[in-house]
């Protein structure tokens, strides 16, 4: 017999947000939210396995530089889920350089930046992005 709760979607969010700044964090699902958005944040890399499985994998992933723990290890093992054009990364000073990330083929947000330009930036990725398998 599986294990069912009620309260568990078995849906795959639109995004899955990576930041280890909790307001920033807590502030940017609100809004994405607020657009109409199913997503789930988390303050650290690994991502929990349930959105690794092909049928459970986010639309869109955010990644936050800002004191992130190795971040380029982070953006090579992302790259092994997502394809990177579905990966948007908010650059931070000392992490790694921009031409780097924009060579391995990121959507790359500069700082500073608000809210707005990164709800602006992931609207435009999920319109390109007809499906989740894309």
């Amino acid at each position: 017999m599986r294990f069912h709760h009620p309260d568990v979607d078995t849906k795959p969010p639109d995004v899955l947000l990576l930041s280890a700044e909790w307001p920033e964090r807590a502030l940017l699902r609100a809004q994405l939210i607020e657009q109409g958005y199913e997503v789930v944040a988390i303050d650290r890399w690994p991502i929990p396995r349930l959105f690794r499985r092909p049928a459970m994998k986010p639309r869109v992933i955010i990644i936050d530089l800002r004191d992130l723990a190795e971040p380029r290890a982070v953006l090579d093992e992302v790259r092994l889920i997502l394809p990177p054009d579905r990966v948007v990364v908010l650059m931070a000073l000392g992490t790694i350089p921009e031409d780097d990330v924009r060579h391995l083929g990121f959507n790359v947000i500069d700082r500073p930046a608000t809210v707005g330009d990164v709800v602006a930036a992931i609207g435009r990725v999920l319109a390109a992005t007809l499906s989740p398998d894309k």
